[in-house]
């Protein structure tokens, strides 16, 4: 029987509905994905496993373990109250019985009924919660410690890929900087500053393959980087703030929306959609599955000045369009008529710039994680318990250090 006329316009149709709707899916996964981590963010990954170790996520009753709850603390609430009490045929709560950050995290309203309220938390004791922050490891243990976790990351593609491509910019980076110096005399001939020696030769050979290198990163990026440029404007110049919300959960890492930190503090991305009372949507992520992970210590971090959003972004990009003026320049001019301030004044601006929007989600990634807790790993639990056995107290603060003494109190002594 022949094939109908109409049989190759249906498979036709199929195939460009099929190519269409694996497009959309492809461009709504590059909408809500995160920027793949440069060579800075892995730098700074594998050296910190150099003085700490990697952690494993917590289950939800890991946290009690650590240590014994203080008296009359409530236990955390439940992911899902409502379903709780509908299982066990109660109403549901009112929104003037909803769960607050005081009632989850605190027993102040116990101890108002009963009597005095319980002596603060020392800075050695868990939170109210059971939560420790991992404790302080001898520098040896350390050490291997983090000699194992960076094997573990070298075995995998991309950590080898990290590996070599770090490793090519230290050395590259290394000899240009000493012909700089001029720690190589034999390469002088007849001058160090002549245009023929070996030595700016070699300056220029080594010029090139930095430029090629730095271009991995900056182009490579370039479709993340300027996709938040895209939402960062959106909220800037029309006033969008679903735009903030979708750049909050690409950089949930560090960036914390105003008014999250009196969200109550078991809401999380698994029951964000099911709370109740239910969570205003302008303090949620886009999608809710970037929300940021319920705070360990029970405790939110205060929201991220959206200025710092900004300076990130923009040092992003403005590295982007720096290495495009370095190529422009190194390989549309020869090293003849080349100006050598030009490159020099590009490469320094392309990697300050980085540095700076580097620093600042280092530092504020940093200061999330000293209020919100980081995970614990089984080795970390189990020195944590036999330490306390042994008496050996452990300061409860990311880096396990005695707090300082504010300014005020030390002077009403």
């Amino acid at each position: 029987m022949a094939d109908s006329p109409s049989r190759p316009y249906h498979e036709r149709s199929r195939t460009l509905s099929s190519a269409s709707s694996r497009l959309r899916r492809f461009s709504q996964d590059f909408v809500d994905s995160r920027p793949p981590e440069g060579l800075m963010a892995v730098t700074g990954e594998v050296a910190s496993s150099l003085f700490t170790h990697p952690h494993t996520p917590l289950d939800g009753n890991a946290l009690a373990t650590i240590e014994s709850r203080p008296a009359g603390t409530r236990q955390p609430a439940t992911a899902d109250p409502e379903k709780k009490q509908l299982a066990n045929g109660d109403e549901p709560r009112r929104t003037s019985d909803a769960i607050t950050t005081t009632q989850v995290i605190s027993s102040s309203d116990e101890a108002t009924l009963s009597g005095p309220p319980p002596p603060s938390r020392t800075p050695t004791q868990a939170f109210p919660n059971g939560y420790h922050f991992p404790p302080k490891y001898p520098w040896h243990e350390t050490v291997r410690h983090g000699l194992k976790s960076f094997w573990a990351f070298f075995i995998t593609p991309m950590g080898f890929f990290w590996t070599i491509y770090g490793l090519n910019i230290v050395a590259w980076g290394g000899m240009l900087f000493l012909l700089l110096c001029n720690a190589s005399p034999a390469m002088c001939y007849p001058t160090c500053d002549d245009i023929d020696s070996p030595r700016r030769k070699w300056i220029e050979w080594d010029a090139q393959i930095l430029t090629a290198l730095f271009c991995v990163t900056a182009f490579g990026l370039a479709p993340w980087r300027f996709r938040d440029l895209y939402y960062l404007l959106k909220y800037r110049v029309r006033g969008q703030h679903d735009a903030l919300r979708r750049l909050a959960g690409i950089h949930n890492g560090w960036f914390r929306l105003r008014g999250t930190q009196d969200l109550p503090p078991d809401i999380g991305p698994d029951n964000v959609a099911n709370a109740y009372p239910p969570v205003d949507p302008s303090l949620v992520p886009i999608p809710e599955k970037n929300m940021p992970q319920a705070p360990l210590t029970g405790t939110r971090a205060a929201p991220t000045a959206v200025w710092k959003l900004d300076l990130v972004i923009w040092s992003m990009v403005w590295n982007t369009f720096a290495q495009c003026a370095l190529c422009g320049i190194m390989w549309g001019m020869n090293r003849h008529d080349r100006p050598s301030w030009a490159t020099g004044f590009l490469v320094a601006i392309a990697c300050v710039i980085a540095m700076v929007g580097g620093l600042v989600m280092f530092l504020e990634g940093r200061r999330v994680k000293s209020v919100e807790g980081v995970p614990l790993s089984d080795r970390d639990r189990e020195k944590l318990a036999r330490d306390k056995e042994l008496g050996i107290p452990h300061y409860n603060n990311l880096k396990d250090k005695k707090p300082k003494e504010k300014k005020g109190a030390k002077e009403g002594k």
